[in-house]
């Protein structure tokens, strides 16, 4: 008698079902899905970071500025607040009154640009000023740098405005 057999052996099969490839599929879709939220959360973190430094390095630049006006080296104006006039002016330097030969002092190589910014704006453009005069609240540009704040009007992963850090 001889038998017959509905069901074909494993081990001449080859290949994938179509519901294996399916499945397949799905799980690196939720796993794609999963990434790219994770992926911007990263990128933005790391323009805040280097906001944060930007603002830190200019600020530097800015006290240094301050600092060596208090100290003697540049010369005294009625009425100045001792403060930059520009944020050109820390790139570009200025001259040493103390110095015989009038030596140059730099307090930034490069004014660093807002990462949140357009790309086509130059450092110093990116940034928006407040000067000694106005408030903290309501920052206005004037005759000097007082301080330098982000001009993009969103808001940070830690719930601050990028004006107000």
């Amino acid at each position: 008698m001889t038998t017959i057999h509905f069901f074909s052996s494993n081990r001449h099969r080859k290949g994938f079902t179509l519901i294996e490839l399916i499945v397949t599929v799905a799980i690196i879709g939720i796993l794609a899905a999963m990434a790219v939220p994770m992926g911007e959360v990263v990128i933005r973190r790391n323009k805040e970071h280097e906001l944060r430094s930007a603002l830190r390095e200019i600020r530097s630049a800015i006290d240094a500025y301050k600092l060596s006006y208090d100290q003697g080296h540049m010369l005294k104006t009625v009425g100045a607040s001792g403060y930059p006039p520009t944020l050109q002016v820390l790139e570009e330097g200025v001259s040493d009154a103390k110095s015989a030969t009038s030596k140059k002092i730099f307090f930034l190589r490069k004014v660093p640009s807002d990462p949140f910014s357009k790309a086509d704006s130059k450092g110093y453009e990116s940034w928006g000023l407040r000067c000694y005069n106005s408030s903290a609240s309501e920052p206005t540009a004037g005759a000097d740098v007082f301080d330098v704040y982000s001009l993009n009007p969103a808001v940070g992963l830690n719930g601050i405005p990028y004006k107000e850090w």
